[in-house]
């Protein structure tokens, strides 16, 4: 494919031209080269949209970049975009001012130089951002009632002490109203490189006003008895890990290079044509998605990622009962993400994009190689044996994989897609890194976790994750429908009780596709274009393919409920709306609740052959486990966008034999 080059051009008066540099208050940006108007902004385009709110607003030191990130165009414009069309690019940013405690929305148009928009966002709290992270930990070991706390446990050496700031969550305590909060937890080490995970210092809790930075209150719950035995996972660290000496080279080698062809941000690999993102909120971010067929590029997802994540804990006790952490919408999936390493996060023929996002302060801050491409053998892709003429045939699947890396405290987290040869799309999500821990009360046991170690107690709790699809199967009108197996009635038209066929139901309203999963009907959802029909004159479609998934145990009126009461199903289906981009909302923190899905679908809107919204929810049921300590074991959790009537036939049959060590399969 062929891009024409398009420039930003900042129009600012105070901008000024100069040997292929503009000048903004005496600021030099360099002229970047934009191809899409769905390209990331770079690091030039942050500089330019940051200096000039500054330059309108007089920012001070007491203002915080939350957010920098991509205005995204309308969607009627990104599909009109033919190569060497002018682009308009925008940045969408959001401010926390500290001293006056408000949040703002900024829209600056960067190739105006000017801004567009600047609005106060009353009662919401943004999200929280590493900067707070480290000032946190720092103000709390600080306090003075915080140390006498460490002083009754016998700890002397603050340095030691590591604070894990959580999300407040809203608990409707009136003393926290319209402040913004941080609970902090904490543990200690015993060496400045041991794991402190395995020595919490359950009961000691300090509440923390993250504007003006400073301790509301200190809550001392007892001093418990510590774990005796440590957690570390790094062979020098530990004298119980002895590595083992029999594991051979494995090496994924590809002599002519990898098979796809990137063009900045977009992809064509085989028939797959993707473009993709990448914000500090949701992390990957994928874009008009089409797979070559019939003499041309059929779209299915015009832009698809990771919607909210929760993580609700299941534990009663004072330690734990209010840990429910929103890792997207709270911290940031994005902004957390790893940089990563050949041979060790990837393996193969790998291409590396870098995360370009804005600190609190507004500067350029790079994440290196904080997205992996690589395709990879995935086994045999369909076969078949003639048993009388002896003919076999023989394909492997080859899928091309887009993925990224986040640590979110004690958590590590993969996000990864994949593109199957045959049009299936899958979403899978790798959990690993380190279980929140805590110890026992008075008891010395819990009914809600496990003792993984003596006197150490990890929490029951669990993980969903929620991916939003902005569907566009063969063009923006499509549909989604319920597909249930039903068995046949006993009698003459079933002889031997066998039989069994499938009931399908057109959703036409919001309120009508709030499902959940039934094992005893096989339930799944199909998205469909009633417009346009297969060869035996069906509906072309994708189902959802589910894998793991669960539902939350807390109650209805319980505070993760009313915050994220998306939870309570794993589909909803929405008519399309470019603010509704967030399943909890978008201010997820210290929110009171009721935002986010439930109120889009309140407003019942028709969603039957429409520009819609496909919302799929799944769920990882975490009872923990000794083998989860001291690292766990990565745990998948996914689920398919699989083809059902899309294609005429298998669209795999043209993938060319593979060739063994004697001859061709």
């Amino acid at each position: 494919m062929i891009f024409e080059r398009n420039f930003i051009i900042l129009k600012l008066k105070t901008v000024h031209f100069k040997g292929g540099v503009f000048l903004i208050n005496h600021q030099e940006f360099v002229v970047q080269t934009i191809k899409h108007p769905l390209e990331p902004l770079t690091a030039e385009e942050i500089k330019a949209a940051v200096t000039i709110l500054k330059d309108e607003k007089k920012i001070g030191d007491h203002v915080r970049f939350i957010t920098v990130t991509l205005k995204e165009p309308a969607k009627k414009t990104v599909l009109n975009f033919k190569p060497g069309d002018p682009i308009e690019r925008e940045a969408f940013i959001i401010l926390l001012d500290n001293k006056e405690e408000k949040t703002y929305e900024a829209v600056v148009s960067i190739t105006k130089g000017q801004m567009l928009s600047f609005e106060y966002i009353p009662n919401v709290q943004p999200s929280i951002i590493p900067e707070e992270f480290e000032e946190c930990e720092r103000v709390v070991k600080n306090n003075p009632e915080f140390q006498e706390g460490l002083r009754k446990r016998g700890i002397t050496d603050f340095d030691l002490v590591m604070v894990d700031p959580w999300s407040a969550g809203y608990y409707g305590i009136e003393a926290d109203e319209g402040k913004r909060l941080a609970r902090a937890i904490s543990w200690v080490r015993k060496f400045p490189n041991d794991n402190g995970y395995a020595y919490p210092l359950t009961g000691l809790v300090a509440y923390v006003d993250l504007n003006k930075m400073e301790v509301l209150r200190v809550e001392d719950h007892g001093v418990r008895d510590m774990p005796t035995t440590d957690g570390n996972y790094i062979p020098e660290l530990s004298d119980s890990i002895t590595l083992r000496d029999d594991l051979k080279p494995l090496e994924i080698i590809q002599p002519e290079g990898p098979s796809f062809e990137i063009d900045g941000h977009y992809i064509k690999w085989q028939k797959w044509h993707i473009r993709f993102g990448f914000t500090p909120r949701e992390g990957l971010v994928l874009y008009t998605i089409g797979y070559e067929d019939k003499g041309k590029i059929r779209p299915i997802l015009y832009r698809a990622s990771l919607s909210e994540m929760v993580v609700p804990y299941g534990d009663a006790s004072i330690a734990h009962r209010t840990q429910n952490a929103f890792d997207a919408g709270e911290y940031g999936l994005g902004r957390l993400a790893n940089s990563l390493e050949l041979g060790c996060d990837c393996l193969g023929e790998i291409r590396y994009f870098d995360a370009v996002l804005a600190d609190a302060k507004g500067n350029v801050r790079i994440i290196p190689n904080a997205i992996c491409l690589h395709e990879e053998d995935y086994g045999v892709g369909w076969k078949h044996t003639d048993w009388r003429t002896g003919h076999v045939e023989t394909r492997r699947s080859r899928r091309l994989v887009l993925s990224f890396w986040a640590t979110v405290g004690n958590y590590d987290y993969g996000f990864f897609y994949y593109f199957y040869q045959d049009g299936t799309i899958e979403v899978e999500v790798k959990l690993t890194g380190e279980l929140n821990t805590g110890t026992f009360d008075e008891t010395g046991k819990s009914k809600y976790g496990t003792e993984i170690a003596p006197k150490l107690n990890a929490a029951y709790h669990q993980h969903f994750f929620n991916f939003r699809f902005d569907m566009m199967l063969d063009g923006l009108k499509n549909s989604v429908v319920e597909v249930n197996t039903v068995p046949e009635k006993r009698g003459q038209e079933n002889p031997y009780n066998n039989a069994f066929y499938t009931e399908t139901t057109t959703f036409k309203t919001e309120q009508e596709a709030q499902r959940n999963l039934k094992l005893e009907t096989a339930r799944y959802w199909k998205i469909i274009n009633p417009n346009s029909l297969n060869a035996v004159g069906q509906p072309v479609g994708y189902k959802i393919m589910p894998g793991e998934n669960c539902l939350p145990f807390a109650y209805d009126d319980s505070s993760l409920l009313k915050r994220a009461g998306f939870l309570k199903h794993h589909l909803h289906v929405t008519k399309y709306d470019e603010k509704e981009r967030f399943a909890a909302g978008p201010y997820p923190n210290q929110n009171k609740g009721g935002d986010g899905l439930p109120k889009y679908v309140s407003q019942n809107r028709n969603i039957e052959n429409e520009d819609i919204v496909v919302w799929y929810t799944m769920g990882h049921h975490h009872i923990t486990r000794t083998e989860d300590w001291p690292v766990m074991p990565t745990a998948y959790i996914n689920f398919q966008l699989k083809p059902v009537g899309f294609f005429d036939r298998n669209p795999a049959l043209d993938v060319p034999r593979p060739i063994s060590k004697n001859h061709t399969c």
